[in-house]
């Protein structure tokens, strides 16, 4: 079942990294296998790695071109940056290379956590939202400084489950959980932290739009297969969450009807 996203109508809540996977030729396929119909890349990381230089396979195919050829919508994202004028300032360049209006922002506050510098960055969502950028702000589960984010003009959010490729999982589904239900009409994305395909069922029964990864795909002994298992593990807990989950119980409770009379088989 498709869904909006900033006006955009999507089919998969699978949206994928593309950084530190072995070979360009494995990304291609992972992407094909994840099914994502958005990607994340990151201009800052991407022009270091190659000096300048588009970083090419043995075929000599770019690797902006492979991503570009995926047919997936590119979501740039600002990682790298520790101030609001740093971000913002690569945010316009993104728009240039990438022709896109869409941004993942992302200000770190700490360098051993990743964490997200909650000041910076509302400060520097609200400078793009007044430049025309559709902003995804990386933040983490807090609800003020999410509200604060919409404040600024933010029309989707997406949480961290656990630090930056830590591969923790969810680590707070308390907070998740309540944002979910104290903003219930906003896209909602668990973005860090996933480690594995359970990870992803949880966020989506929790009721999150959509998941965003990167690490536990490119760097599983089989990336492309590990893509195709996110890409069942979310449609299976999108379907959980639309079926209705059962209680839990605090005790038995007998699943075949008792009598009370014996009955004897023929």
């Amino acid at each position: 079942m498709s869904f909006a996203i900033a006006g955009v109508e999507l089919s998969s809540r699978f949206f994928l990294g593309t950084a530190g996977y072995p070979s360009p030729l494995v990304l291609e396929q992972a992407i094909r296998a994840s099914g994502a119909e958005v990607v994340t890349v990151s201009l800052k990381r991407q022009l270091a790695q190659g000096c300048g230089k588009p970083v090419s396979n043995p075929q000599g195919q770019g690797y902006f071109e492979i991503i570009r050829q995926s047919g997936a919508r590119l979501l740039p994202n600002t990682a790298g940056c520790h101030t609001a004028a740093e971000a913002v300032t690569l945010a316009q360049m993104a728009r240039e290379v990438f022709d896109t209006h869409w941004i993942k922002l992302e200000v770190i506050g700490d360098t051993y956590t990743l964490q997200p510098d909650p000041f910076e960055l509302v400060h520097a969502a609200t400078e793009l939202v007044k430049q025309g950028f559709e902003v995804f702000p990386y933040c983490t589960d807090d609800l003020v400084t999410c509200n604060r984010l919409l404040d600024a003009g933010c029309r989707v959010l997406m949480p961290w489950g656990a630090p930056i490729g830590s591969g923790q999982g969810l680590l707070n589904p308390y907070a998740l959980r309540t944002l979910r239900e104290r903003i219930p009409d906003v896209p909602l994305i668990v973005d860090a932290g996933i480690g594995s395909p359970m990870d992803a069922v949880q966020a989506m029964e929790l009721g999150f739009d959509a998941v965003l990864l990167n690490s536990a795909v490119s760097s599983a002994h089989d990336p492309v297969l590990m893509a195709e298992a996110f890409r069942l593990a979310i449609e299976a807990g999108r379907k959980a969450r639309q079926a209705g989950i059962m209680a839990e119980q605090d005790m038995a409770v007998a699943t075949t009807p008792v009598t009370g009379r014996p009955f004897v088989l023929a």
